[in-house]
């Protein structure tokens, strides 16, 4: 695990970050009698469903030149993943807008390790709080999330240009 550089922006973007999922966090929003009633709840799909990546390759570029947190995970000479994290000093907040592991890396922890270290760093700048943003089709995404004691504290409806909705996870840091 370590800083990315320029170098490493076409081995991220060479990832494979598609993934199948049986599971979806479905919304249901009501408006009765001037209240607002939101749930989720997790909903099994008829059939495994083919998701692609949310954010487009050249993002890491723009972060790397705006000064943002971006590492990557290598091993055997590969990037294996990366995490984007977002740094509001005035906020005292770390925003994880984008991570991936590439397919033949899953379940070795490089997601988790990526996590452990954007956790450290913003322990380090004295951060209070930390969010991931996921897609409510990435039941993976939202299991990762959850299994690391980030909890939901948000959504955005048309959060990402496929007007796909964005949930948000969040934790303080200790």
């Amino acid at each position: 695990l370590r800083r990315a550089g320029e170098g490493d922006l076409s081995a991220c973007a060479a990832l494979d970050l598609t993934y199948e999922t049986d599971y979806v966090w479905q919304v249901d929003l009501r408006d009765e009698y001037g209240a607002i009633a939101l749930s989720f709840r997790t909903g099994r799909l008829p059939r495994p469903m083919r998701v692609t990546h949310p954010r487009e390759p050249r993002s890491l570029d723009h972060a790397l030149q705006k000064g943002d947190y971006v590492v990557v995970a290598q091993g055997g000479g590969r990037v294996r993943g990366y995490l984007h994290m977002r740094i509001d000093p005035g906020r005292a907040l770390g925003w994880i807008v984008d991570m991936g592991v590439g397919r033949p890396y899953r379940r070795e922890h490089v997601g988790s390790g990526l996590f452990n270290m954007a956790y450290q760093h913003a322990r380090d700048e004295g951060l209070e709080k930390i969010i991931i943003e996921t897609q409510t089709k990435n039941y993976p995404g939202i299991c990762f999330c959850q299994k690391h004691g980030l909890v939901f504290c948000g959504y955005n409806d048309r959060h990402y240009r496929s007007d796909d909705i964005a949930l948000f996870f969040g934790a303080s840091v200790r």
